[in-house]
């Protein structure tokens, strides 16, 4: 009767593990945790989004919902549609006049950036001398880091199907899998480092990051306002996905951008009331479900070949690291906009959006899209130029 119930207890386990409506409460109930502790003066310093990362990762990595290597479509769900939708709601607030103040101060960064990127692969492909241990492919493998750590997970595709890494299955999944658990700690310090840098070594702030403070923290949130910020962001969706299916060569979110910038800058979108609120919850889903991106289990299947990918990839962000923020240091350059210039060399639009939203500073949305944009169109070419040099 035991071993019945047993059986029993963990087939039902698995399928309510599995379920698309217990998977979604959990990262909703995530961000309640998350929110409810940055309440606390202990947790407070912390911040929510860095909280509903943790949390994500730990209650993955225990089985209590699934990790994202799983493809579950709950996160599929998020990464096509809620991120988007957020980065939409989010970019409601942003100014035209925190283009022309922030924006040659992060491109500056991402340039620095970038070339932090590339001389990490360069150092790391003389210290941990990856080929050894990959074999022929190593130099796509350092392509691939090349890409991703410029502008996103696209390039690292990109380059990945090139030169037909994906075919050899044991040596892509490892890749992704090192990638996801590095570059998720790098998303939470790029979110910590500003706040602490600025306490220690404080640096003036740009002119357009006093937009930040009209940002109010409690919203009155009417179904007037609800429906029509929902409603223009689900169409400007929808139509940045139609331009893409016309028109390939254009991205779909530097339409969504477009649209989100250009109602902006109505006044009656400026009066609505839930937009900082609203973009923030959808963003915080979505970092939440970057926390189950950190598959430990993953690793214990790929054997000594994590240990040198994972030495390869430390050593690439700790440099590109080094490079940013100490040049930004060098140019006493405002701390944010070094930590959004980062995250979109290492995680692209999305996250360098992400982080411009958690660290409060709507003025760097716009300049974090562009940045990140640049970089999708760089990392790719840059990714070859490595793979080849090495």
């Amino acid at each position: 009767m035991t071993i019945r119930m047993i059986i029993f207890y963990l087939f039902f386990r698995m399928l309510w593990n599995q379920d698309p409506v217990y998977v979604s409460a959990m990262l909703c109930l995530a961000v309640f945790f998350a929110s409810w502790l940055n309440r606390f003066r202990g947790w407070k310093t912390i911040g929510t989004p860095i909280l509903a990362i943790l949390i994500c990762a730990v209650i993955s990595n225990l089985g209590i919902i699934p990790t994202a290597t799983s493809d579950h479509p709950v996160y599929t769900g998020v990464f096509v549609y809620i991120a988007p939708l957020g980065i939409f709601i989010a970019l409601l607030e942003v100014d035209l006049k925190s283009l022309k103040n922030a924006g040659l101060p992060i491109l500056l960064m991402f340039g620095l950036g970038t070339i932090g990127t590339l001389v990490g692969v360069f150092v790391a492909w003389f210290l941990v001398n990856p080929a050894a241990e990959i074999g022929p492919l190593a130099h796509a493998v350092a392509g691939m880091f090349t890409g991703t750590y410029i502008g996103g997970s696209i390039n690292f595709n990109a380059v990945a199907l090139h030169y037909q890494v994906n075919e050899s299955g044991v040596l892509f999944a490892a890749t992704t899998v090192v990638d996801n658990l590095l570059g998720t700690p790098w998303i939470i310090a790029t979110l910590i480092l500003p706040k602490y840098l600025q306490r220690y070594f404080p640096r003036k702030k740009l002119d357009s990051a006093k937009s930040a403070a009209k940002v109010k923290s409690q919203e009155n949130i009417s179904i007037f306002s609800l429906s029509l910020i929902l409603g223009m962001g689900l169409l400007g969706m929808g139509i940045s996905k139609l331009t893409a299916y016309y028109f390939p060569q254009v991205p779909e979110i530097i339409t969504l951008t477009t649209i989100a910038l250009l109602m902006a800058q109505f006044n009656f979108v400026k009066r609505l009331q839930g937009k900082h609120t609203l973009g923030f919850f959808f963003i915080l889903i979505f970092l939440a479900v970057i926390g189950t991106l950190c598959d430990l289990t993953a690793l214990s299947g790929i054997g000594s070949l994590a240990g040198t990918l994972m030495l390869f990839v430390f050593v690439i962000i700790m440099v590109h690291g080094m490079v940013i923020f100490g040049l930004g240091a060098a140019f006493k350059m405002d701390w944010d906009v070094i930590a959004v210039a980062s995250q979109a060399n290492v995680g692209g639009n999305t996250t360098a959006l992400a982080a411009a939203e958690s660290l409060n500073r709507p003025d760097l949305l716009i300049p974090g899209v562009l940045v990140g944009s640049l970089g999708n169109a760089l990392g790719t070419y840059l990714g070859f130029m490595v793979a080849g040099m090495v």
